[in-house]
């Protein structure tokens, strides 16, 4: 197709993007829309312009999937500064405390950087995107408004203690989602007296998904030709985002069903659970909610 089509191309699946960092997740999203020039895309799991790392792209149908990947698990590469908190958490933002720390050995940062691993209560930054009363706290804070976030049950699945060298600690980190690395570096900063912030954070890991499967920008843009064939080959199907929902196969008759937005008959049996369905032909067909009596209910539909 050409690249005249003002609508773009109906293309489906997913680019593992290894964001560059000082860019938004939007601009991101909107630059690789329009290198394969995709008729609409979006993003899941959003990183800030700090960050680097994965940040899977969603093209076509495959958005649809997009909210079935939040819930799971994440992992970082992290650089803390010791001695400075900011307003931010990061190095993005304003110094508003400054405590000695020369004090500190190795050992001592490690044991308290370990001590968060687990189920803990964690009070998100007031620069994020959550929201009070339809406002992003991010937006009150740069109105220089502060407001109590209450704190919020996170789990660091594991801290692995990398270096500390002249006032900075390098850690890698796996957590449940809503958690804030930033918030993560500031606590472990203040428990130790003397506060820190992060200077570099990379996104290495997202659900089943590892850094090594991803791709730079620069590197889709050398696959830039006419027919698109090396940049599609980058498209990862939107059913292999998803390896922890079981799948649920459908004859020719139950797939007509379920496309018209009719629950149909399963011989499979259970707990309540969401599956992925598949057509005759192994078509991906979405993804559906399989009660306990066996009938498979239409959720998000790629038709």
């Amino acid at each position: 197709m050409s690249r005249r089509n003002p609508k773009g191309r109906d293309i489906n699946g997913i680019v593992l993007l290894d964001k560059d960092t000082g860019l938004s997740s939007n601009a991101a999203l909107q630059k690789v829309k329009r290198l394969f020039f995709a008729k609409k895309a979006g993003h899941t799991g959003s990183l800030d312009p700090l960050a680097s790392g994965i940040l899977p792209i969603c093209l076509g149908q495959a958005t649809k999937v997009a909210q079935f990947l939040l819930d799971d698990d994440k992992r970082y590469f992290v650089r803390g500064k010791l001695g400075e908190n900011t307003d931010t958490y990061d190095c993005e933002g304003v110094v508003i405390k400054t405590q000695p720390f020369k004090q500190l050995n190795q050992d001592e940062i490690m044991a308290v950087a370990l001590s968060f691993k687990g189920d803990i209560l964690q009070v998100p930054p007031m620069y994020s995107a959550l929201k009070k009363d339809g406002q992003p706290l991010y937006k009150l804070a740069r109105q220089g408004i502060e407001i109590e976030r209450p704190a919020r049950p996170v789990t660091i699945h594991d801290i692995n203690f990398i270096s500390y060298e002249q006032g900075v600690m390098t850690l890698d980190v796996s957590c449940s989602k809503g958690t804030y690395i930033r918030s993560l570096i500031q606590d472990i900063g203040d428990k130790l007296g003397c506060g820190a912030h992060v200077i570099e954070l990379r996104r290495t890991g997202f659900a089943h998904l590892d850094i090594s499967e991803t791709i730079k920008f620069c590197e889709l843009e050398a696959l830039v030709t006419e027919d698109y064939q090396q940049l599609d080959a980058h498209i990862f199907p939107s059913e292999n985002m998803l390896p922890n929902i079981q799948d649920a196969s459908l004859d020719a008759q139950q797939t007509i069903d379920i496309k018209f937005g009719r629950a149909v008959q399963s011989d499979q049996l259970g707990d309540q659970h969401t599956v992925k369905l598949f057509g005759p032909d192994h078509e991906f067909l979405g993804v559906g909610e399989l009660s306990q009596d066996g009938v498979i209910a239409p959720k998000r539909l790629f038709v």
